[in-house]
C-alpha cells in the first residue's frame, strides 16, 4: 500500500513540475517560428512579390512596389533637372542668337501684292492646337518644377489653387491637344517629306545667317519639317503616354504607368525646348512670318524670299486659270 502511495505522489509530482518546462518550450518554438515566418514574409513584401487575394485586378496581390523608388529617382534626379536645362538652354541659346543677328529682315522692299498662304481653316486649327500646346505646356511645366520655383514665393493658398487648375485643365485639355494634333498631322504631311532642296537648304544655314543668303524652299522649308516630324514623333509620344494615364480603366500595371510617366516627361520637356525655336522663327525671328498665320496673307516679296518654289507654283497656277 505505502510503495503504491509514494509512486502516485512521485508521478503528480513530475507532472506538475514538468508541464511548465514543457510549455515554455513550445511557446518558444511557437515564437521563434513565427519570428522566422514574419521575417520571410516581410522580406517577399518588402521585394514585391506577389502574393495571394481574392481580387483580379492586376498587382492587387502586391503590398509593395519595389519599383516604384527607382521611378521616383529617375524622375526627380535625372528627368526633372535635366529637362529644366534643357529648355533653359535653349531659351538662352535664341535671346543670344537674336542680339547677335537681330530679326531677319525682308530683303526687298514690300509689293503690296498678297498671296494666300493659310486658309481660314488652317489657321483656326494652327491656332487651336497651338494654344492647347501653350496650357498644356504651362501646366505641365508647373505641375514639374512649382514646388521648386512657385510654392516657396507664394502663400500657400495661392499655390494650392494654381496647381489644382492646372492638375485639372491639364487632364481635361489633353485629349482635346490629341485631335487637333492629329488633324495637323494629316493635313500637312503631305508638304513634310525630305527632298534634296532641303539639303541644300541646310547646308546654307537655312537664311537665318545675316549674310543674305536666302536659299530655295517650297511650302515647308527644311526646318518646318524638322518641327512637324517632332510633333509626328515626340508628340505622337506625349499623346499617347497622356492618354494611357488620363484613362487608368483598362487595367493599366503600375510599372506600366511608371514608364508611361517617364516617356511622358522626357518626350514633353523636349517638345517644349524645341518649340521654343519654332515661336521665336514665327514672332520675332523672321519679318512678315507672324501676319502670315494672322491674316492667312503673306507679301509677295516674303514668299519670293523665303518659298520661292511655292511662290512660283502658285502665280503659275495662277496665271494657267487665268488663260
Amino acid at each position: 500500500m505505502l510503495p503504491r502511495i509514494i509512486v502516485t505522489f512521485f508521478s503528480l509530482f513530475l507532472v506538475f513540475v514538468g508541464k511548465p518546462v514543457l510549455a515554455n518550450e513550445s511557446a518558444s518554438a511557437e515564437k521563434e517560428i513565427a519570428q522566422l515566418a514574419g521575417a520571410d514574409y516581410w522580406r517577399l513584401v518588402k521585394n514585391g512579390e506577389e502574393g495571394y487575394t481574392t481580387s483580379q485586378s492586376p498587382e492587387h496581390g502586391v503590398l509593395i512596389n519595389a519599383s516604384g523608388q527607382l521611378w521616383r529617382e529617375v524622375r526627380n534626379k535625372w528627368v526633372t533637372p535635366i529637362g529644366g536645362y534643357v529648355i533653359l538652354g535653349a531659351f538662352a541659346s535664341l535671346l543670344a542668337f537674336y542680339l547677335w543677328a537681330g530679326q531677319i529682315k525682308l530683303s526687298k522692299e514690300r509689293t503690296g501684292n498678297k498671296v494666300l498662304r493659310w486658309t481660314p481653316f488652317e489657321r483656326a486649327l494652327h491656332w487651336y492646337t497651338a494654344s492647347l500646346f501653350l496650357i498644356l505646356a504651362l501646366s505641365g511645366l508647373l505641375l514639374m518644377y512649382g514646388k521648386y520655383i512657385m510654392k516657396p514665393v507664394v502663400p500657400y493658398g495661392v499655390w494650392d489653387f494654381v496647381i489644382a487648375v492646372s492638375k485639372v485643365s491639364h487632364n481635361y485639355l489633353g485629349p482635346l491637344f490629341v485631335i487637333g494634333l492629329v488633324a495637323m498631322l494629316i493635313k500637312w504631311m503631305k508638304n513634310n517629306f525630305f527632298n534634296k532642296v532641303d539639303l541644300e537648304w541646310f547646308k546654307q544655314g537655312g537664311g537665318i545667317l545675316p549674310n543674305g543668303k536666302h536659299p530655295q524652299a517650297d511650302f515647308c522649308n527644311g526646318g518646318e519639317k524638322i518641327w512637324f516630324w517632332l510633333l509626328a514623333t515626340a508628340g505622337g509620344t506625349v499623346c499617347v503616354t497622356g492618354l494611357i494615364m488620363d484613362f487608368p480603366i483598362f487595367n493599366q500595371t503600375r510599372e506600366l504607368m511608371m514608364v508611361v510617366n517617364i516617356l511622358h516627361g522626357i518626350s514633353s520637356l523636349g517638345l517644349i525646348a524645341a518649340s521654343l525655336g519654332h515661336i521665336y522663327i514665327g514672332t520675332v525671328g523672321t519679318e512678315g512670318a507672324l501676319e502670315g498665320m494672322k491674316t492667312g496673307y503673306v507679301d509677295e516679296t516674303w514668299a519670293k524670299q523665303h518659298h520661292n518654289i511655292w511662290f512660283e507654283r502658285v502665280k503659275k497656277q495662277e496665271g494657267e486659270s487665268q488663260q
